[in-house]
């Protein structure tokens, strides 16, 4: 795969970190594969070997985006979700969370959160939204749920007395056994109010196991191992919650919008998407 005229990120900037251009990282092959500029010759090399391996795999990643938007749409303008907070935001792609929830409801509020240096330099294009509402970017690691609640600011942008909306989207496949995936997301819903949704997309080899278990092992050998998840084990982070309809499905037949043009096939994609609401 060939990403014309991209334009390489600068390492430098405020960070406080280096970042590391040699070594492929998961966010930046993603950025690379559906068409970003935010990406060195290390992670263009690996999303080049991963698409070898399944080609699909530019297919699966869109529709998982698109799975992320109408999740978005859905909780602004059907669920009423006012407040969002965005774990494992990854390199900013329009739209982002913040623009899709606030063309909904122009006051709704958003914390960004992510632990990555060159995601923290690009997150002042999280930060533009609309004058009713507020956006804020908060450098933790989903590892540590309590390093996220107890951030200032996100404090001062999300009231926990009213619903919130935690998105958790393409991330929990790169959270081994010994992370306990299940319970950092329990940890991150408990003091979520009555109300609030969770809204996560997982990752799965059950429709192409051989060529998703091939680009598993092209992640591994990056320094990058993965936890794949049955539909069985994505349904236990919903547990005691109350599923929306029509529950735990591949991410493109999750309330699609029928502006694709492009026909989906089931083999080509290895997500789980759900959404589900706190009693």
């Amino acid at each position: 795969m060939t990403t014309e005229n991209h334009t390489q990120p600068d390492p430098s900037g405020d960070t406080g970190r280096d970042i590391d251009t040699g070594s492929a990282h998961s966010a930046r092959i993603y950025d690379y594969i559906i068409g970003g500029r935010d990406h060195y010759p290390a992670d263009r090399e690996a999303g080049d070997a991963m698409c070898r391996e399944w080609p699909a795999l530019p297919v699966h990643m869109k529709a998982n985006r698109d799975f992320a938007i109408r999740a978005v749409r859905y909780l602004a303008e059907e669920a009423g979700t006012r407040q969002f907070l965005d774990v494992g935001t990854g390199i900013p792609t329009s739209p982002g969370v913040h623009e899709v929830a606030q063309r909904a409801a122009p006051d709704a509020r958003v914390v960004y959160v992510d632990n990555d240096p060159l995601v923290l330099r690009l997150s002042r294009h999280l930060l533009d939204g609309t004058p009713q509402g507020r956006t804020a970017y908060v450098e933790a690691d989903m590892r540590d749920p309590e390093s996220i609640l107890e951030a200032p600011a996100f404090r001062a942008t999300l009231d926990l007395d009213r619903p919130v909306a935690l998105l958790v989207i393409a991330i929990v496949h790169f959270m081994l056994d010994e992370d306990d995936a299940v319970s950092v997301v329990r940890r991150l819903l408990d003091p979520l109010p009555s109300g609030s949704h969770l809204a996560m997309s997982v990752g799965t080899a059950d429709f192409a196991p051989a060529e998703v278990g091939r680009v598993a092992r092209e992640y591994a050998a990056r320094g990058m191992p993965m936890r794949l998840r049955t539909r069985a084990e994505a349904a236990e982070f919903a547990a005691g919650l109350t599923l929306v309809s029509p529950g735990i499905t591949q991410v493109h037949h999750w309330h699609p919008d029928g502006t694709g043009t492009e026909v989906l096939r089931d083999e080509d994609i290895a997500m789980y998407g759900l959404i589900a609401r706190k009693p």
